[in-house]
């Protein structure tokens, strides 16, 4: 393969793809670009899930076993929802954004083909009253600034139902340049242990007794995710949805309420606010990083939610877990995560494929 990626070259190209909700095609032509020689199936289905398989030996067989690994493509992110006369952009959020994460930040307007650059623009400080400077910004009053000086020039460039998203730096830093920031990073950490996942599965010298699914979902950001049709179609006998997770280590939180460290592995979750984990399961993952020496960490604090609220609950019901990233900033245009957890999490995955007993 050309132009193979790994680590964090790899997460770079995957972070500075254009990708959010709804528009997820450029980055599922980047994993499969990745992938299309170490997996033996690739497919995508009418929702835009990417899936790769690497058959096991009992590929074809009465007795086929299937496990899924999931993570999802799409990014927090914007749509344009009116052009104004003045020739700025009203916008609407994909995703949990907030309204401080905005104003003045460089973001990327398009589709799939066509982009160009904009800033979120607000009231300059001096036009606010006081109370109005104490306030948080609200995303109705904010706009994007693409440079037109009118709306009839704005629509040449831009249409209602047009993207964007944050236009962000991939920068490594800290001690041994090993944090790693960038827009993005949930999920295209997941995307990436699961790319490099998939190329460990091919070069094993002896199959796995199962077929592995890799998915790479769309629509997560706003909860209309696609791996609840995925799941349905794959119908595996378990599933491990690759995430980031918030950490809120910097915020002032108490020690009960920091949900994970980042640099001490991925953290495992025993509930969320959309799944309540298999003992089991969660105990296998936990088990499965010590025999192996993994670093791994329990979920701290019950807080968001991810797939695995919809590949749980899929057709009889699928065993599942939750392997995070922690991450610091997230859903803004810099995330931070570490890439001793990034190291973490693929080792786990691995060592996962190869332990799980269906």
């Amino acid at each position: 393969m050309s132009n193979i990626l790994s680590g964090k070259e790899l997460l770079r190209a995957l972070s500075l793809t254009f990708g959010p909700t709804g528009c997820e095609d450029n980055v599922a032509d980047l994993i499969r670009s990745q992938i299309k020689d170490c997996a033996d199936e690739i497919r995508r289905d009418k929702m835009g899930n990417l899936v790769a398989v690497v058959y096991g030996s009992c590929h074809g067989t009465d007795a086929e076993r299937r496990v899924m690994f999931s993570a999802h493509m799409d990014e927090v992110g914007f749509m344009i929802k009116n052009v104004n006369a003045d020739g700025t952009l009203s916008f609407m959020t994909l995703g949990g954004i907030v309204g401080y994460a905005l104003p003045s930040r460089r973001v990327t307007v398009g589709d799939e083909n066509n982009r160009l650059p904009g800033v979120i623009g607000t009231k300059a400080i001096h036009q606010l009253k006081a109370d109005e400077r104490e306030a948080m910004p609200k995303v109705k009053e904010l706009y994007i600034d693409i440079g037109a000086k009118d709306k009839e020039e704005a629509e040449h460039y831009v249409k209602r139902g047009d993207f964007a998203t944050f236009d962000s730096e991939f920068v490594t830093f800290g001690s041994g340049n090993k944090y790693i920031k960038g827009k993005a990073l949930d999920d295209r950490f997941g995307c990436a242990v699961l790319i490099e996942l998939c190329r460990a599965l091919h070069e094993r010298a002896e199959k796995l007794p199962h077929d592995v699914y890799l998915a790479f979902t769309v629509r997560e950001e706003v909860g209309k995710s696609g791996a609840e049709t995925t799941a349905y179609a794959v119908d595996p006998q378990m599933a491990f949805v690759l995430e980031a997770t918030a950490v809120a280590d910097r915020s002032g939180a108490p020690h009960e309420k920091q949900v994970a460290t980042l640099g001490e592995g991925p953290a495992i979750s025993f509930m969320d606010r959309s799944t309540i984990y298999l003992r089991e399961v969660y105990d296998f993952v936990l088990e499965t990083a010590a025999a192996r020496g993994i670093k791994a960490q329990p979920k701290r604090f019950v807080s968001g939610g991810n797939d695995a609220g919809h590949i749980h609950k899929t057709r009889a019901g699928i065993k599942t877990a939750a392997i995070s990233a922690p991450a610091r900033y997230i859903h803004t245009a810099s995330c931070v995560i570490h890439e001793d957890d990034y190291n973490a999490a693929l080792a786990l995955v691995c060592a996962l494929a190869e332990s799980v007993k269906l």
